[in-house]
């Protein structure tokens, strides 16, 4: 599933492309809303809880002896690590930019 946002971008590169090209083509132009950071940010979360989910499930599924390669699951195990990883940074520089900015003199 494609999210606005990279239809967006895809519809840019598409419109650049064209011109790269010589082609004169007008972009679509559309008026839809565009998601706010908390709606992005939950996305993420969403995604990160349902990989880790994913890995639980697998992991579970190996130990109980059921037909999963081993390789899925460390594949798996290792996704949901780095999506995890991934979005403690974003909190991180989050964080740090709040508190930055809470420290700025008026």
């Amino acid at each position: 599933m494609i999210s606005n946002a990279q239809n967006h971008l895809l519809n840019q590169m598409q419109a650049l492309e064209s011109l790269a090209s010589g082609q004169q083509i007008q972009p679509e132009i559309r008026n839809e809303p565009t998601a706010s950071f908390g709606e992005l940010m939950q996305q993420a979360i969403d995604q990160v809880n349902e990989t880790q989910m994913q890995a639980s499930s697998l992991t579970r599924a190996f130990e109980l002896g059921e037909n999963v390669d081993i390789s899925q699951v460390m594949i798996a195990v290792q996704k949901s690590r780095l999506s995890f990883e991934a979005l403690n940074q974003v909190r991180n520089k989050l964080l740090s930019a709040y508190q930055d900015v809470m420290n700025m003199s008026v």
